[in-house]
């Protein structure tokens, strides 16, 4: 029997594929002129506060005031924000299916807009089938703050030295194994398909 018997996810870049380009490619004909845009005024830096509860209203205000001739494009960050979702990534919804039809729970915690959010259940089974899910923008806590994996801990019941924690940043997977869990840095759904499968979780 595995040592491992309850498993959580990371959202973005693991069920779901995030990335502003998909957005941004539509509106730049070039891709350097998109590029510039991202990392010098939507930044990542920037987009962090969404996920920190700060309303997009609020955080496009700010902005705006610095960048008065991108108001449109900063604008469409939340009006079309789930363009940035369209797929979810290859593989993982089948690993989150396979692990309930074991018996096995399976719960989130994610950076993502409060608003965001529900919008996320609704467009990807995968998101939805998690039992309990610690959303940033609700808590305005982030990972890696070990603030917001104990109010995981907490409400889910998880027994941290049986439970795998699963995400695309290695720093949040260090944060989390900092907690006692065990971490997956994520990168492809087939290694981690193959990890659960050493722990006994899948396959067999």
């Amino acid at each position: 029997m595995s040592s491992i018997s309850h498993v959580v996810f990371d959202i973005g870049k693991v069920l779901v594929d995030w990335d502003p380009r998909h957005l941004y490619r539509k509106v730049f004909e070039r891709e350097a002129e998109m590029e510039r845009f991202l990392s010098e005024v939507c930044t990542m830096e920037w987009n962090i506060a969404h996920d920190a509860g700060v309303p997009f209203e609020e955080n496009a205000a700010r902005l705006k005031a610095r960048h008065p001739d991108h108001h449109a494009l900063i604008d469409m960050y939340s009006a079309r924000y789930m363009e940035m979702c369209p797929n979810a990534v290859p593989g993982s919804a089948e690993i989150v299916q396979d692990l309930k039809a074991r018996g096995v729970p399976v719960h989130g915690l994610t950076n993502m807009p409060a608003s965001i959010y529900p919008a996320m259940r609704g467009a990807f089974p995968a998101v939805a089938a998690l039992e309990v899910t610690v959303v940033s923008g609700e808590e305005k806590l982030l990972k890696p703050q070990p603030e917001i994996y104990e109010v995981l801990i907490e409400r889910a019941g998880l027994p941290v030295e049986r439970t795998l924690y699963i995400d695309d940043s290695l720093r949040n997977v260090e944060a989390a194994e900092k907690l006692g869990m065990r971490g997956h840095h994520f990168k492809h759904a087939d290694g981690l398909r193959a990890e659960l499968e050493a722990l006994g979780l899948l396959g067999g």
